[in-house]
C-alpha cells in the first residue's frame, strides 16, 4: 500500500508537502548540529525537496532517498544538472557534482552503498510512515548512517480527528525509537501557523546527537 500509495501521489502531482521554499526550520536549526560545510547530508524519502538546494548553496553535499524516480528527475532538471544514472543492485544512483539520490526502496539501502554520512536531516521521512513501518525504518536508518547526528521534524496533533500522512508524532514515540542510540533534545515545539489540512497541530524539532 505505501509505495503504490506514494507513487500515485507523485504521478497524479498530489503532492502537497513539497514545499515552494527551503524549510524555515532546517535554515533556523540545522546549525544545531555543528556540522562543518562539505559534510554530507543524508535525507531520506527526500522528493524534489528545496531544503537540498539549499544545502548545496551552503557547500554540503547531498545523499537522498526516494521512491519516486519521477520526483528525482524533476529534482535535477529544477536544479539545472544533468545526472550520471547508473544501477546499484535493487537501486537506482542519480548522481553529479556534491549530489547523489538513491532512487527505490529505503531498505534495499546498504550502509555499503550510501557511503559515509555525516548527518541526517528527515522532514518528510518518519512522519511519512505508519507506526509499524517506523520501527523498522528507525533502526535502518540508524544503521546504514552509522548513528550520524540528526534533525528531526515531526508533527503532533489529534490522530482521531485526521488520517495521516503525516502522522503525529509523540515526545514518548521519539524516544522509543532513538534514545538508546542518541541524546534526544527537543529544540522547538510550535503551533503551525494555519494548522494541517484544517486541523490545529504543532511541529517539534528534534536534536539526536
Amino acid at each position: 500500500m505505501e509505495r503504490d500509495f506514494w507513487l500515485s501521489r507523485w504521478k497524479e502531482n498530489n503532492i502537497p508537502f513539497h514545499e515552494s521554499e527551503a524549510n524555515p526550520l532546517l535554515l533556523k536549526y540545522f546549525k544545531e548540529l555543528s556540522i562543518p560545510k562539505d559534510s554530507r547530508i543524508f535525507i531520506p524519502l527526500c522528493g524534489k525537496t528545496l531544503d537540498i538546494a539549499w544545502f548545496l548553496s551552503k557547500g554540503y553535499r547531498v545523499a537522498g532517498a526516494e521512491l519516486a524516480e519521477m520526483a528525482i528527475q524533476q529534482l535535477f532538471q529544477e536544479l539545472g544538472v544533468e545526472p550520471k544514472i547508473s544501477e546499484e543492485g535493487k537501486l537506482t544512483l542519480y548522481s553529479a557534482n556534491g549530489i547523489d539520490i538513491f532512487v527505490g526502496d529505503i531498505f534495499d539501502l546498504s550502509k555499503e552503498v550510501l557511503g559515509p554520512v555525516d548527518a541526517v536531516y528527515d522532514r518528510a521521512a518518519f512522519v511519512a510512515l505508519p507506526q509499524e513501518t517506523r520501527i523498522r525504518y528507525s533502526s535502518h536508518l540508524t544503521q546504514i548512517t552509522n548513528d550520524a547526528p540528526q534533525l528531526l521534524i515531526t508533527f503532533e496533533y489529534d490522530q482521531t480527528k485526521m488520517a495521516g500522512p503525516p502522522f503525529s508524532i509523540s515526545t514518548e514515540e521519539v524516544n522509543l525509537h532513538y534514545k538508546s542510540t542518541f541524546t534526544l533534545k527537543n529544540l522547538a515545539s510550535q503551533e503551525m501557523v494555519g494548522g494541517l489540512k484544517g486541523h490545529s497541530a504543532k511541529e517539534n524539532v528534534w536534536k539526536l546527537s
